[in-house]
């Protein structure tokens, strides 16, 4: 029953998209929604007459093109998670890309060594503070979650969700299972209710009282201060940059990465490079409130308004290969229990 409902879902995403691989087309599997990249798909259709079709995914694109195999139609997929890349790695769905022009684009950082993905913008993983209720400096670190002076005091969303299994893989990447165990049971400790919602969500929270603090990605207030009824909540809470003890503050990527049987190579690389391009990245990190990477690049002056970091030393993909065991952590603390 399961298969027959994946392969039933491949089949109704392959026939969104064309079915035969054209030189003047090149399709995208993105959990970023379409509005959000379309400025730039049809900038780069302007410059090459190269048609872009995405398909959106919330979730899936793993079982998706395994269940599509030779037949699928997607040629990139842009994600939102250094784990979801790591995801499609592992599994054997992408293919390496020797670009000079994306490893010039591209910090050594942000890339895949094996050149199988590439970070297009960064955020970073922050601490909303209620501007009434929390002193300034009173959280510097993601070590501080645990003390117990935050008792009843945190919101979060689900601590399986790929934005917390990346902030706790860093963590056991700097500090080692059993500290990373004792933590999250201390984080846990400190929860004003169960983990739920986005996180929008817990700024929310934290306006109408319900806690202090909350963790989430710095976009998110760009997209609060956006909207006309959401703009009360972001204006309830600073930014706070914490960092890891002795390191810097943990960092995610949006990515790319090129399919493994990707009928349009040739136009999948060239649009994998526009969108790495600096005046490409700066669209993009504007429309979804991020920072660029290229060098030369800067965030909006929104964004830099919330303040300067110092991104954690960590290498990405040694925090993605530690989110297996970051997931069964957060299970044998029961953290959404």
């Amino acid at each position: 029953m399961k298969l027959a409902h994946t392969l039933s879902a491949a089949l109704a995403l392959t026939t969104a998209l064309p079915v035969m691989a054209s030189a003047d087309e090149v399709n995208v599997y993105s959990y970023r929604q379409p509005e959000l990249i379309q400025p730039l798909v049809d900038a780069f259709t302007a410059d090459t007459g190269i048609d872009v079709n995405i398909a959106f995914l919330k979730k899936g694109v793993i079982e998706r093109l395994e269940a599509e195999g030779k037949r699928s139609p997607a040629d990139v997929i842009l994600t939102t998670d250094i784990s979801r890349l790591n995801g499609v790695v592992e599994a054997g769905l992408t293919q390496a890309v020797q670009s000079d022009v994306l490893e010039k684009n591209i910090p050594s950082e942000y890339r895949d060594p094996e050149d199988q993905w590439f970070g297009i913008t960064s955020r970073a993983r922050i601490i909303y503070a209620s501007k009434d209720r929390v002193a300034d400096g009173e959280v510097t670190t993601y070590e501080d979650l645990a003390d117990p002076k935050w008792k009843d005091r945190i919101c979060t969303r689900s601590g399986t969700h790929a934005y917390t299994l990346a902030l706790v893989a860093a963590h056991l990447k700097h500090h080692g299972p059993e500290a990373t165990t004792a933590w999250l049971d201390g984080v846990k400790s400190n929860l004003a209710r169960k983990p739920q919602g986005n996180d929008r969500a817990q700024v929310k929270a934290i306006w109408a009282g319900e806690c202090d603090i909350s963790i989430g990605n710095t976009y998110y207030m760009g997209k609060m201060l956006s909207d006309e009824e959401q703009q009360d909540w972001a204006d309830s809470v600073n930014v706070v940059f914490p960092v890891f003890e002795g390191d810097g503050t943990h960092v995610n990527v949006s990515g790319m990465a090129l399919t493994k049987h990707a009928p349009n190579k040739d136009g999948a690389i060239k649009l994998m490079e526009f969108l790495s391009s600096p005046k490409a990245q700066e669209i993009y990190a504007a429309q979804n409130f991020e920072y660029p990477i290229a060098p030369g690049t800067e965030a909006t002056d929104l964004v830099k308004s919330w303040g300067n970091f110092n991104a954690d030393s960590l290498n990405l993909m040694d925090v993605a290969k530690e989110r297996p065991a970051a997931l069964k952590l957060v299970e044998k603390v029961d953290f959404d229990g």
